[in-house]
């Protein structure tokens, strides 16, 4: 199933199912006011929203629409949980180098994560609003899982069957602010503001053979104001997502609606590009001798889309976004 949230004025907007080629919707809140809830009452309610998403897509819906990204809000505008890895060890290798920061212990056996705000997902199409260009303002690709209530100590091999649904973020992070958090050993507040979200959720089973292993094996496309910035894979994730939900799972319980990133998608090779900023400059730094490549800057645009497999339009739709200052100038 494929779903998505009307933004109307809600905290958590209202539910929506999208067609699986993206172009229709219809409204679904009469079997689930939005989408938190379909994920905390899952057994309850997903036989009969998935009786008319199979609707949806024969055409046999009354009342189904188009789809305008624009109406809609991130799919879970709020979240009981946040929690964002670092599995692709490529970026984290190349971001201890960046900010010249020792070595993680054990970075290649345990995965990093750090809990982040939960309470703000931006849409795929508003605005970000950001209070200075100088703090470093750079984009995260990456993706993520939605999961069901998950026990404390699930082991990896039984964590894959509490993922609901996947999903693309686009991550933001504030360079300036991160290396003196880092530093102080109490994590990322100032540093990371909200994420975005592609417009669409969607269950492992619309992805086929492409999930895997607990990874997503697409390309994520990335434009910054309108060039071409990077396709890296998600094959190349070091740690799959059941590794990831283990490790948060290790000492508590996940609540439903927990939400896991993966971390920057990053790949070892250079011709793929990257998925944030941070990361070009300092492959700059090393292949060149120097960084070239500044942050975003006010009116900046940046466009992310996970590719289908023959790179044709992908199933999360696309963030396409613009950086603004915060507060509006009157």
């Amino acid at each position: 199933m494929k779903f998505a949230t009307l933004a109307d004025g809600g905290l958590d907007g209202r539910l929506l199912l999208v067609s699986r080629d993206l172009q229709q919707a219809c409204d679904a809140s009469d079997l689930a006011p939005h989408l938190l809830h379909a994920v905390q009452h899952w057994a309850q309610v997903a036989p009969a929203l998935q009786q008319r998403y199979d609707a949806l897509n024969a055409g046999q819906v009354a009342g189904a629409f188009a789809l305008n990204t624009e109406r809609l809000a991130a799919p879970l505008p709020r979240s009981p949980q946040w929690c964002d890895g670092s599995a692709f060890l490529n970026h984290g290798r190349l971001m201890e180098r960046a900010f010249n920061t020792p070595p993680i212990p054990a970075f290649d056996t345990v995965p990093v994560m750090y809990q982040g705000a939960s309470d703000d997902f931006l849409g795929p199409r508003a605005d970000v609003p950001l209070p200075s260009e100088a703090d470093g303002i750079d984009f995260e690709g990456e993706f993520g899982v939605v999961l069901d209530e998950v026990p404390m100590a699930t082991p990896a091999e039984r964590a894959l069957a509490h993922v609901r649904l996947l999903v693309q973020i686009n991550d933001w992070s504030l360079r300036a602010l991160g290396p003196r958090e880092m530093k102080s050993g109490f994590g990322f507040l100032q540093a990371k503001p909200s994420c975005s979200w592609a417009p669409v959720a969607i269950t492992p089973d619309e992805l086929g053979p492409h999930w895997q292993d607990g990874r997503v094996h697409l390309a994520l496309q990335v434009h910054w104001n309108g060039a071409w910035f990077g396709h890296p894979h998600g094959r190349e994730m070091n740690f799959g997502f059941h590794e990831l939900i283990a490790h948060a799972a290790r000492t508590r319980r996940l609540s439903a609606g927990t939400v896991i990133g993966s971390g920057t998608v990053s790949n070892a090779a250079r011709e793929r590009g990257s998925s944030c900023i941070a990361e070009r400059r300092v492959i700059e730094l090393l292949d060149q001798g120097e960084i070239r490549t500044g942050f975003m800057r006010f009116g900046d645009l940046v466009r992310m889309e996970a590719c289908g497999p023959e790179g044709g339009p992908g199933p999360f739709g696309v963030i396409d976004q613009r950086v603004v200052a915060y507060p509006p100038k009157a």
